[in-house]
């Protein structure tokens, strides 16, 4: 992943966790049973990570503190970071459910029946 090379910080463990990563992907698949432990193959298999993407993103992901690690098994961390990570997953979908239909693009013309609001009552 290309980074800003003025601001990078050697050894900072940001993890970009934007819908779609592996890294989010992972996170996901682990919270739902935080307290199970899988391998790399088998985080592989269920979220159709390519394996050899696997491994790189969990160690990211176990730097930052998100995941624990037990050889050969991968496990969701014990944090209180991980409370507000849900909720983060959870309320972009929810929104994304509720919102994700774009009802100005869907309906042309709505525009016209708004007021002109730049003229001033004399």
């Amino acid at each position: 992943m290309p980074v800003d090379f003025e601001k990078h910080t050697p050894g900072s463990p940001r993890i970009d966790l934007s819908e779609g990563t592996n890294a989010r992907r992972l996170m996901e698949f682990l919270l739902e049973t935080p307290s199970v432990g899988y391998t790399p193959a088998e985080l592989a298999d269920q979220t159709e990570i390519p394996r050899g993407s696997v491994g790189p993103t969990l160690k990211r992901l176990e730097e930052a503190g998100l995941v624990r690690h037990k050889k050969p098994y991968w496990a969701a961390a014990e944090d209180d970071r991980l409370g507000s990570a849900i909720a983060s997953f959870v309320g972009v979908e929810t929104a994304a459910s509720s919102f994700g239909d774009d009802w100005y693009a869907e309906n042309e013309g709505w525009e016209e029946d708004l007021p002109d609001l730049s003229a001033e009552d004399e």
